[in-house]
């Protein structure tokens, strides 16, 4: 078993590289190693957001969550409300923002509560340039819940 220090840094490592030459997709194939959450029951939101449609914003959206230049603020409060883990993806505009959370977890008291920690509302705004939304949304405004159609559990038949 990889440990986190180790998957973190290939993770880092693979997110830099994206940054200024995106990856081939053979590499993107190899898959995403995850954290292991101490056997606690979790679950997940999937959400889709849109990037504005041109290339330099693209860009600078990936930089500015790359871990050179994201707001320590920003991570230090999405830990903070309960979040265990948090994933975005892209493909050409389109994010993917997968959250795993305790099972007991409430999404619209921990994004309110979110709301108010420090530089949380800063950080919107700026990033706001970026996905081509006004400056005051918040990020449940941004930001669409997706509806689970298919998973690979083991089930009745």
């Amino acid at each position: 078993m990889t440990s986190t220090t180790s998957m973190e840094s290939a993770s880092r490592s693979r997110r830099y590289r994206y940054i200024n030459n995106p990856p081939h997709p053979s590499s993107i194939m190899e898959g995403y190693l995850q954290k292991q959450h101490s056997g606690s029951p979790t679950k997940r939101y999937v959400q889709t957001l849109t990037l504005r449609s041109d290339e330099e914003a693209r860009r600078e959206y990936i930089k500015w969550h790359s871990p050179e230049h994201n707001w320590k603020e920003v991570r230090e409060g999405i830990r903070q409300v309960g979040i265990l883990e948090m994933e975005i993806y892209i493909l050409g505009n389109i994010l993917v923002m997968i959250v795993d959370t305790p099972a007991d977890f409430c999404w619209d008291e921990a994004v309110a509560r979110l709301a108010t920690l420090p530089r949380q509302a800063e950080w919107e705004a700026f990033v706001s340039q970026f996905q081509g939304c006004k400056a005051e949304a918040t990020s449940s405004e941004k930001w669409q819940m997706m509806e689970r159609m298919f998973f690979l559990y083991d089930t009745p038949h």
